[in-house]
């Protein structure tokens, strides 16, 4: 296997550094991409950060209010003809 050609940056004054626009292009990192910066026993390791904070389901169940009592099948199932007849009618089935 191949390996691909080095790719070298320097470090600024203000101890920037320029990710070059071929890795910046193919991990979809644009302008404003926040990473987070790993020191490992390799060098160091930059990823994206998570946009959410990670959350288990047991967390956020039932977190919404929901009307007083449930709605039935047959609620459902007249309210879901209701909408199909609807939008029929107006020709957007």
């Amino acid at each position: 296997m191949r390996s691909a050609p080095k790719l070298v940056t320097t470090v600024s004054t203000k101890g920037q550094v320029i990710l070059p626009k071929t890795i910046r292009d193919r991990r979809r990192w644009d302008a404003g991409t926040e990473l987070v910066v790993e020191d490992t026993e390799d060098g160091v390791l930059l990823k994206p950060a998570a946009i959410f904070p990670r959350t288990d389901p047991k967390d956020v169940y039932a977190s919404l209010p929901r009307p007083s009592r449930p709605k039935t099948l047959k609620e459902m199932e007249t309210g879901i003809v209701a909408e199909a007849k609807r939008r029929h009618a107006r020709n957007r089935y």
